[in-house]
C-alpha cells in the first residue's frame, strides 16, 4: 500500500505537524488525514506502530480541532469520522454485531477532570460512580456466544468489520468453549476483549526461538496480534495465547427481566468472571470522584510492571449501562469511557556508530547503534534513523548521549542528542557518497530524501529483493527468513530470486539447523509458493513504487504478466491510481531485458504468471455474471471492503450506471448514479443491510 519512500515521507510529515498547524486550513487538514490513515495502517494492518500514542493523539486531536472551525473541510473518510481501518486478507471478513470503537484518551489529570466535566453534563447528573481497569496492550477481539456455545470468534479490523478467527480464538484456553448462559435466559452474546501474551510466557518462548535458530518475536503485542492471523492452528496453541474479556457490547434474551448484574459494568464483569471468564476483576476499582480515581491512576502506574502483562495505561468507565445509553458515543469512540495513557518509556544511551544498510530498492539508510539500553521490557541496541536529513535536522553524533523511546512502547527512536553533555569528542556523522556494499557511487534524486545505490546487482540489494520476494504478503515461504536467505546468498547457494527454485537441497541437508524434517518444510513451502495469485507475484518483484494495491490493479488488469511488456504509458495511467512515478518505474521494470529473463527463468521453474480471474470458468462464483456497482458514503464498511466481497463472490464490479449494470448499493449522499438508475428501471437498487444479506446467502 505504502512504499518506502511513502512511509519516509509520512513519517517526517508526522514530525513536522506535532510543532505546526500549517498556514493554509484545507491543506493541513489534508495533510493530518494522510499522516493518520498511514498510522492506522501501519497499527492495525502491519501490527508494526510508527507513532508514540501521544503523537497520534497531538495530531487526531489537532485535526478535530480544524475541522471544528472549518467543516466545509470535513469528509467521511476522515480519520475522525469512523474508526480505525484494517483488514488482511487471510481471513473471511464478518461484521461486528456493535460496532467497536476506539477510544478517547488522556494523559493528565486536568484531562481526567475536563472528561469528568464532560460526562456530568451529558447524564444530567453529578452522582456518578466510575470502574477502573488496566488497558492490557495487545490485540482486540469480539466473541459471540449462541445458545451457549463459542460460536464465532473475530479481529477487530475496522471496527465495523473484522477478520473471523474462530479456530484460533479456540486455541486460548483462557477462553471457556461453553458457558452457561442460557440459565439467564440469554440467547446470544458478544463479548469483547483483549489477547495478551504472558510476560513470562513470552520470554519463554522467544528463548525456544533463538535456541532453535529462529528470530525471537519482537514484543508481547505484536506477538499476540500476529498469532492471532496465523494459519496454522498448532502453532497459535503453542504460543500460549491468554485473553481478559472487558466488556458485553450485545445480547439477546427470552423474557423481558434483565439480569440484576447486567446493570452496571462492573456487575457484569464479576457476573462474566463467575461464569468462568477471565476478566479484570481483580485490579478493577470503583470510585465516587474523579479525584479518586486520578489518586488511582498515579498509583497505578508505579506499579504497571508488577503486573503478568504489558499494560500502556487505564480505562475509565461509567459504571451504570443506564447512564452509557443516555451518554451515547461519537463515530470514533464512547463518551462514557477514557483511556488514561501512561508516560512514554524513555532512557538515555551513548550513540557509539552509525551503519548505512542499502535495501532492495537501493535506499541507503543509516542505523544509529547505541549502548545496549532497556526500555519497556526490551533491550535497544539498533536504532534507524531514516535518511540524511532526519541525522542533520537532530544534529546527531557520534558519541553523543542520547535519549531514546519506544514509540507506542514498541519502535524505539532517538528524540534528541543531550547537547547539554558534549565534551568535544563527539564526531560528525559522514554520509557515504558510495555505496558501502558494492562501491557504486550513490545518487539522490530531488524530489528524494534518501540516497540510492542505482547498480542492481548490488549484493545487498539482491539479498533483500530475495527475502522480499518470499516474505509473508508476498510468495509467503515460510522458513525462507531473512537468516536462512542470508546464509544460502553466502554459501552460493542463491543467487537471485528464481534461484530459489533451483536450490541444490544436497548441500542445504549438510548445513547444521537443516534436519530432514526442516528441508521438507522448507521445499514443500517453496513448491506451494508457485501457485500464489499473480498480484503476489507481481509483489514480490519489488517493482518500485507497486506496493500491494498496486500489484493487484495491475494484476487484474491482465491475463499473462507478459502482457505489462506491451502496456504503455497511456495505458498505465488509465489504470486505478496509477500515477506518473508509479507508471514510469512499471515500464522500466518490464522494460529492462534482465528482469524479463527472470520472468522467463520463473514460468520455467513452474511459477504461477496467469491471471487466475481472468481464467476462472463460468459459475465458480455465486454471484457469477452479476454486476455491481457502489454510491454514496458507506458507513457500514470500505468501499475497497465490499469491492473485495463481490469479487471473491465471482461477481464483477462497473465504473458507471448501464443497462449492463444489475445491482446498485446506495450509501448516504447519492447522488446522480441514483437517480439514473432509478430511470433505467432495471437495475436493483441495495441498501447496505441488504448488499450485506446478499452477500452472506
Amino acid at each position: 500500500m505504502y512504499t518506502t519512500q511513502d512511509e519516509q515521507r509520512l513519517y517526517n510529515l508526522a514530525k513536522t505537524l506535532m510543532d505546526a498547524d500549517g498556514e493554509n486550513a484545507e491543506s493541513t487538514i489534508i495533510q493530518l488525514r494522510e499522516v493518520l490513515n498511514y498510522a492506522d495502517w501501519k497499527y492495525y494492518v502491519q501490527s508494526e506502530p510508527v507513532l508514540a500514542d501521544v503523537e497520534y493523539d497531538t495530531l487526531f486531536k489537532k485535526l478535530q480541532r480544524l475541522e471544528e472551525q472549518h467543516p466545509e473541510y470535513v469528509t467521511a473518510d476522515s480519520p475522525t469520522q469512523r474508526v480505525a481501518k484494517g483488514l488482511s486478507e487471510k481471513f473471511p471478513a464478518v461484521s461486528h454485531l456493535v460496532p467497536m470503537l476506539s477510544l478517547d484518551n488522556t494523559y493528565n489529570a486536568d484531562d481526567l477532570r475536563d472528561w469528568d466535566r464532560r460526562c456530568k453534563e451529558l447524564a444530567g447528573t453529578d452522582d456518578i460512580e466510575y470502574c477502573a481497569e488496566p488497558k492490557y496492550d495487545g490485540a482486540s477481539i469480539s466473541i459471540i456466544y449462541e445458545n451457549g456455545q463459542l460460536a464465532r470468534g473475530a479481529t477487530r479490523g475496522d471496527g465495523v468489520m473484522g477478520e473471523e478467527v474462530t479456530t484460533n480464538i479456540k486455541q486460548i484456553r483462557s477462553i471457556p468453549l461453553s458457558a452457561a448462559f442460557t440459565k439467564a435466559g440469554i440467547n446470544q452474546i458478544e463479548i469483547r476483549g483483549e489477547v495478551v501474551i504472558n510476560k513470562d510466557v513470552f520470554t519463554a518462548y522467544n528463548t525456544q526461538r533463538i535456541a532453535e535458530g529462529l528470530s525471537p518475536l519482537a514484543n508481547p503485542r505484536n506477538a499476540a496480534s500476529g498469532t492471532l492471523r496465523i494459519l496454522d492452528p498448532a502453532e497459535v496453541g503453542k504460543r500460549k495465547l491468554s485473553a481478559i474479556l472487558y466488556h458485553i457490547s450485545y445480547y439477546t434474551q427470552t423474557g423481558d427481566a434483565i439480569p440484576d448484574a447486567l446493570h452496571t459494568h462492573y456487575g457484569s464483569l464479576n457476573w462474566l468472571y463467575e461464569l468462568g471468564f477471565p476478566t479484570p476483576v481483580k485490579e478493577m476499582k470503583r470510585f465516587r470522584s474523579i479525584d479518586e480515581v486520578i489518586a488511582f491512576c498515579e498509583a497505578f502506574e508505579v506499579r504497571r510492571d508488577d503486573l503478568p502483562y504489558e499494560v500502556d495505561g487505564l480505562v475509565i468507565k461509567v459504571n451504570s449501562f443506564a447512564l452509557q445509553d443516555k451518554m451515547g458515543m461519537t463515530t470514533h469512540h464512547p463518551r462514557w469511557a477514557v483511556a488514561y495513557k501512561f508516560k512514554a518509556r524513555q532512557a538515555t544511551s551513548k550513540l557509539l556508530r552509525v551503519e548505512f544498510q542499502v535495501g532492495r530498492t537501493g535506499s541507503v539508510t543509516p542505523v544509529a547503534k547505541i549502548e545496549p539500553v532497556p526500555i519497556g521490557g526490551v533491550t535497544v541496541s539498533s536504532i534507524s534513523l531514516f535518511n540524511e536529513d532526519v541525522v542533520r535536522e537532530k544534529d546527531l553524533h557520534i558519541g553523543d548521549t542520547v535519549l531514546v523511546e519506544r514509540a507506542g512502547d514498541v519502535i524505539p527512536y532517538i528524540v534528541k542528542p543531550l547537547a547539554e553533555l558534549r565534551n568535544g569528542t563527539e564526531e560528525k556523522i559522514i554520509f557515504p557518497t558510495h555505496c558501502p556494499v558494492c562501491n557504486e557511487e550513490l545518487e539522490k534524486p530531488e524530489e528524494e530524501a534518501v540516497w540510492r545505490c542505482i547498480n542492481i546487482s548490488c549484493p545487498a540489494q539482491v539479498v533483500e529483493r530475495i527475502i522480499h520476494f518470499a516474505s509473508k504478503d508476498a510468495m509467503d515461504i515460510r522458513n525462507m527468513g531473512d537468516a536462512n536467505v542470508r546464509k544460502f546468498y553466502e554459501l552460493g547457494l542463491l543467487k537471485n530470486i528464481p534461484a530459489i527454485y533451483t536450490i541444490n537441497w544436497d548441500e542445504v541437508s549438510k548445513l547444521g539447523g537443516f534436519g530432514e524434517k526442516s528441508v521438507t518444510n522448507l521445499q514443500t513451502a517453496i513448491d506451494n509458493s508457485k501457485q500464489q495469485p499473480l498480484n503476489r507475484v507481481i509483489y514480490g518483484l519489488g517493482i518500485r513504487h507497486v506496493g500491494e494495491t498496486m500489484a493487484k490493479t495491475l494484476a487484474n488488469a491482465v491475463t499473462h504478466i507478459r502482457d505489462l511488456y506491451d502496456y504503455t504509458e497511456e495505458q498505465l495511467l488509465a489504470l486505478d491510481d496509477v500515477g506518473p512515478k508509479v507508471a514510469a518505474s512499471v515500464l522500466h521494470f518490464f522494460h529492462t531485458q534482465e528482469n524479463r529473463h527472470m520472468i522467463d527463468l520463473l514460468e520455467q521453474a513452474g511459477v504461477n504468471l496467469v491471471n487466475q480471474k481472468r481464467n476462472t470458468p463460468q459459475g465458480s462464483g455465486e454471484l457469477e455474471g452479476k454486476t455491481f456497482l457502489f454510491t454514496g458514503t458507506l458507513s457500514r464498511f470500505k468501499r475497497s471492503d465490499a469491492e473485495a466481497m463481490v469479487e471473491a463472490k465471482g461477481g464483477t464490479l462497473l465504473s458507471s450506471v448501464s443497462s449492463k449494470l444489475n445491482y446498485l448499493v446506495v450509501g448516504e449522499d447519492a447522488g446522480s448514479k441514483l437517480e439514473k438508475a432509478k430511470k433505467l428501471g432495471t437495475v436493483a437498487i441495495l441498501s447496505e443491510d441488504e448488499f450485506l444479506g446478499l452477500i452472506n446467502g
